[in-house]
């Protein structure tokens, strides 16, 4: 489909991303993965997983749902972001003591005990890390695999996707750090680019969540508790001739960049939400 600019059906760019997953808890003094990024789709430059650019999308006058998925709590997935009918999946919760990362958009990091990390989503993300001791694995990034650990080390959590949707480039979606051991010295796996954060070290440094609105991965703890991933967020385009009316539940900003205004959607108070396009 064609559009005649600033006509309906409107050209619209879009980038949604899904809430991190939380770093690995079970409760008990384990070593534990980070958590892995939220699922990256875009039409606006390289989506998650690898994957090139979505196809052109053309939005009609009418209402659309919109959704901002929650970054996980200790031991959870991360919530789906939704707008029209492109869903990205949240980020896997990382491995606790010697269980495997969690599947989502991008996978959780595998907990201590030489277990496997958590699978990404096609042209989403990337699976987490694989521990091979006893240090946890970082959590899959959107254009990275999470680290795999070592034996006295957590793994970083792999890098996230830059996009300049906004007019300015932004890197979102990082796969949260895997923890250390409680060996003096021994350091937790650093956060990957884009909100990822950082595992528990042995030095003190607790784990670090992931960053709200980046759908970063939250760090791996091994004694204080892993932290939460990082809310998703939604963000679209449309020509300034257009008009975005929100419902009530909906947090969001607009600017104009260039021809179009460009919309960020950073919460959602329930899963009804909904934008209409005039």
């Amino acid at each position: 489909m064609s559009a005649t600019f600033g006509a309906p059906p409107f050209d619209c760019q879009y980038l949604v991303v899904a809430g991190g997953g939380s770093g690995g808890d079970d409760g008990a003094s384990a070593t534990f993965g980070g958590g892995g990024a939220g699922g990256y789709r875009t039409n606006a430059g390289t989506s998650g997983g690898g994957a090139s650019a979505e196809n052109a999308l053309f939005l009609g006058r009418g209402s659309y749902p919109i959704i901002v998925g929650a970054g996980g709590a200790v031991r959870a997935n991360g919530s789906d972001s939704t707008f029209q009918i492109i869903t990205s999946v949240g980020g896997g919760a990382g491995g606790g003591g010697a269980s495997s990362g969690s599947v989502g958009g991008s996978g959780g990091g595998g907990g201590s005990g030489g277990v496997g990390g958590g699978a990404g989503t096609a042209n989403q993300g990337f699976a987490g890390g694989t521990t091979s001791g006893i240090r946890g694995s970082g959590g899959g990034g959107a254009s990275q695999v999470g680290a795999n650990s070592t034996t006295a080390n957590g793994a970083a959590g792999g890098d996230g996707v830059s996009s300049s949707i906004t007019g300015s480039a932004v890197t979102r979606a990082g796969g949260g750090g895997g923890a250390s051991g409680s060996g003096g010295g021994d350091t937790g796996g650093s956060g990957g680019a884009g909100g990822g954060g950082a595992g528990e070290s042995a030095d003190g440094n607790n784990a670090v969540a992931g960053t709200a609105n980046t759908g970063g991965g939250g760090g791996g703890s091994f004694q204080t508790g892993s932290k939460a991933g990082g809310s998703g967020v939604v963000i679209f385009t449309l020509p300034t001739q257009a008009t975005a009316t929100f419902s009530a539940g909906v947090t969001q900003t607009s600017a104009v960049v260039g021809v179009n205004r460009v919309y960020t959607v950073t919460a959602t108070s329930t899963t009804d939400e909904t934008v209409t396009i005039s």
